[in-house]
């Protein structure tokens, strides 16, 4: 279910619950879908939202180079599968034809990965994951539906 996606009719909605966290709110729509509810009307809505980026580690030319070395023999030996395969009579020359492709790859990869991040001039030296995260979740019915979610959320257990 896609968070905040806005029916083209624009209906009125109405707040029929306020959890605090994603997972909670995944619990509530599911409920109320177990109970036979029509969830096409339902709305999960996060509000008091932050960006929040987690620094992992440091980055080098030479991490760099080894994230491609590991990336470029990836990409090889899937080029290298599809060549043997299609272009290889024989197991050895399929074989051969994968190691090549590992090994290009892995060397293509080393460079590139080195490269871009030479590139950068040492800009972003470090590697991260980022989360948009929200204080609260508002479960939000179209206002037609919005008692009815209400008497079925009545008796829902506490998520």
């Amino acid at each position: 279910m896609a968070i905040s996606q806005i029916p083209a009719s624009g209906a009125p909605r109405r707040t029929v619950a306020t959890v605090t966290t994603y997972e909670a709110a995944e619990k509530t729509v599911d409920y109320l879908a177990d109970h036979k509810f029509p969830v096409s009307h339902v709305t999960i809505v996060g509000t008091g939202l932050r960006y929040v980026e987690q620094v992992s580690e440091r980055v080098t030319t030479g991490s760099a180079a080894w994230t491609g070395v590991a990336q470029g023999a990836m990409l090889g030996l899937l080029w290298g599968a599809l060549f043997g395969l299609f272009f290889t009579v024989d197991t050895g020359s399929y074989f051969g034809v994968l190691a090549y492709g590992v090994v290009v790859g892995a060397v293509f990869g080393a460079l590139i990965g080195a490269g871009v991040h030479a590139s950068t001039g040492g800009r972003r030296d470090f590697a991260s994951s980022a989360q948009t995260r929200a204080d609260r979740y508002e479960i939000q019915v179209e206002d037609g539906y919005a008692t009815a979610a209400e008497e079925i959320l009545a008796n829902a257990p506490a998520f």
